[in-house]
């Protein structure tokens, strides 16, 4: 740290405590405090500092603290939620445990989809991937249950599909082709409502059958990365998300070699199946936030069951 240090709600949020917005509201609520002391708001702190917030603590600029992301392949069957009265299979279940800290699911996946979902222990990136005026794309292959007429293409990619909370507009969609009854399509949207894809299609006459999620901003599911397992970002392609996303942390918040990183072991799994759309590597594009490319993920990690 620098100069007056680094504004508290910053590094709350980069810490995994939630957005910058909801640390400031905390600040105002006197929900943090900051060396034994009730956190003012536009507080700044400094290297060394005793930081407590919701029953923990952090002690400003130690690594543990550094900015780690993480993508996992999750299967069908399981859902994104800590809480749930059903109890069901967690995706958080399966991740590595972090000694302080929480992992932030970029998004969400329904019960019955599976694919890419990114995780990360900053909130501030959190937040810039997910909020809806940064319109971060989104990218899915999807199974339907018959095939769409020219007609409907057209509407869902230039009038947009009206549904009950709002009209949808697909920003693409290419026809992947399919054998039966079935269809393939690769499709691509800036938002993320709650079953948007699905819904679309249901409302055109398509039941989805399938739906997988490729891509999220920059980064793709990787092709090696079966379901039901995890691979951590290095530092380099942390920094390189993060500049796409407009943040510029300093050198001392990017992971150089966490824990996770280095473990390597054989995660219980089931069997990947095989993908009619090809997954690419971590991406190529823009993904609308920003410029740069992520040549891969270097380590993966193993899922705790």
């Amino acid at each position: 740290m620098i100069g007056q240090g680094e504004k508290l709600q910053k590094v709350l949020a980069q810490a995994g405590f939630g957005s910058r917005r909801t640390m400031e509201e905390w600040i105002a609520a006197g929900r943090v405090s900051v060396n034994g002391e009730p956190a003012t708001p536009g507080m700044r702190v400094v290297e060394g500092d005793l930081v407590k917030a919701e029953r923990r603590t952090i002690r400003v600029g130690e690594r543990e603290h550094a900015v780690r992301v993480l993508l996992y392949h999750k299967p069908e069957g399981e859902i994104v939620s800590r809480d749930d009265p059903e109890k069901r299979a967690s995706v958080f279940d399966k991740l590595p445990k972090l000694r302080d800290g929480k992992w932030i699911a970029v998004g969400r996946l329904d019960f019955n989809t599976g694919g890419l979902l990114i995780f990360t222990t900053s909130g501030e990136l959190a937040n810039r991937l997910m909020h809806p005026r940064f319109e971060v794309e989104r990218e899915y292959a999807v199974r339907v249950q018959g095939s769409m007429t020219e007609e409907q293409i057209t509407r869902v990619l230039r009038d947009g599909v009206e549904l009950e909370d709002g009209l949808v507009k697909f920003e693409k969609l290419q026809d992947e082709g399919g054998e039966g009854f079935n269809h393939w399509y690769r499709v691509m949207l800036k938002e993320g409502r709650n079953r948007v894809v699905r819904r679309t299609f249901d409302a055109m006459g398509l039941p989805v059958s399938r739906l997988m999620r490729v891509r999220f901003g920059i980064i793709s599911l990787p092709p090696r990365l079966k379901r039901g397992m995890a691979a951590e970002l290095d530092a380099k392609e942390v920094a390189q998300v993060m500049d796409w996303a407009g943040i510029f942390p300093d050198e001392a918040q990017l992971c150089q070699d966490s824990p996770a990183s280095r473990q390597i072991e054989r995660v219980q799994a089931g069997k990947a199946g095989r993908r009619p759309v090809a997954a690419t590597g971590i991406i190529r594009g823009s993904g609308r936030a920003g410029g740069g490319r992520i040549s891969g993920v270097k380590s993966k990690i193993s899922v705790k069951h």
